[in-house]
C-alpha cells in the first residue's frame, strides 16, 4: 500500500472510531510498525490526528466537522477532476474570488499557470496559486483579503476580509460550500465562514460551485444562499431525474467529472 493510500486508510478509520492502535493499523494497512509510526507522526503534524501512546486518537469530536488536514486526504481524485473542470470554465484575465478549503486549494493549483487576477481565501490556496512555474508562463496576480487567520484551517475570516471582498467586483466566484442541499441550497458550518462565502457570492457576476459528491450528503447549519444564486455546479455526483429537474428549475448548469 502506497503512502497516500495508508494515510487515507488511517483517516477513514479515525472517522469511524475515536482511537486506534498501531497494531490495528498494521493489519489494516499491511505495513510494519515502524512505517505506521512514521505515518502517524506525519498525519499528526498535518493536524489529522493526535498521537497517543501505542496509537492515535481522532480529532473529530461528536458533532464536529473534520479539520483541513483530514479533508485534504479525502476524495483527492474527485477534487482534482473538479478543479481541472473549474479551471476550464475560467478565461484569461478574469478576476476570480476563490473560496477556502481543500477543493479550493486544488483549484488554486489548477490555475497556477494562468493569467488571472485571483483572491484566494486561505494560505494553502495562496501558496498553491503562487507555486506555478514562472519560466513556463504566467502566474495569477494575487490579491490578499486581509482579516483574521483561523488556526488549523489557515483561512481568512472577519469583518476586514468581508469588507475587502465587497469593495471589489469579480467576474467569477468559485464557492466550495461545506454542504449542498436541494431545499436549502449552499451551507457552511459556522457564521464567520458563511459571511465570507456570502460576501464572495455577492461581489461576483457569476457563481461556480465546486462540490464533491460527499458534500451532497453532508450536514451544515448556516445558510449561505439558495441554488437560485448559482450559475454552474461542478461535481462528481450523478443526479437522478428528480434531482436534475430541481436543478433545471434554477437554470443551474451541471458539469459532471
Amino acid at each position: 500500500m502506497k503512502t497516500d493510500e495508508r494515510h487515507r486508510t488511517i483517516a477513514e478509520i479515525l472517522r469511524r472510531q475515536a482511537e486506534v492502535t498501531v497494531e490495528e493499523l498494521m493489519l489494516a494497512c499491511n505495513a510494519s510498525g515502524a512505517t505506521i509510526r512514521r505515518d502517524l507522526e506525519a498525519l499528526a503534524g498535518n493536524g489529522v490526528l493526535r498521537r497517543i501512546h501505542g496509537g492515535a486518537r481522532s480529532l473529530i469530536g461528536q458533532g464536529q466537522h473534520p479539520g483541513y488536514g483530514l479533508r485534504e486526504l479525502e476524495d483527492r481524485d474527485a477534487k482534482r477532476r473538479i478543479a481541472a473542470a473549474v479551471a476550464g470554465l475560467l478565461v484569461e484575465r478574469e478576476h476570480v474570488w476563490l473560496d477556502s478549503g481543500s477543493t479550493a486549494t486544488e483549484v488554486a493549483r489548477a490555475v497556477a499557470g494562468r493569467e488571472l487576477t485571483l483572491m484566494p481565501m486561505s494560505l494553502p490556496g495562496l501558496n498553491a496559486a503562487a507555486g506555478g512555474d514562472a519560466a513556463a508562463g504566467s502566474r495569477p496576480a494575487l490579491l490578499l483579503p486581509g482579516g483574521s487567520l483561523v488556526p488549523g484551517e489557515l483561512c481568512f475570516r472577519g469583518p476586514l476580509a468581508e469588507s475587502n471582498i465587497r469593495s471589489l467586483r469579480f467576474d467569477t466566484a468559485v464557492l466550495t460550500p461545506c454542504a449542498v442541499d436541494f431545499t436549502d441550497g449552499l451551507l457552511a458550518h459556522d457564521l464567520d465562514d458563511a459571511a465570507v462565502k456570502r460576501a464572495g457570492l455577492d461581489a461576483s457576476a457569476r457563481v461556480v460551485v465546486a462540490a464533491s459528491a460527499a458534500k451532497w450528503q453532508a450536514h451544515a447549519r448556516v445558510l449561505i444562499g439558495g441554488l437560485d444564486r448559482v450559475d454552474v455546479i461542478v461535481t462528481d455526483r450523478q443526479f437522478n431525474g428528480q434531482e436534475q429537474a430541481q436543478l433545471d428549475q434554477y437554470s443551474v448548469e451541471v458539469v459532471n467529472v
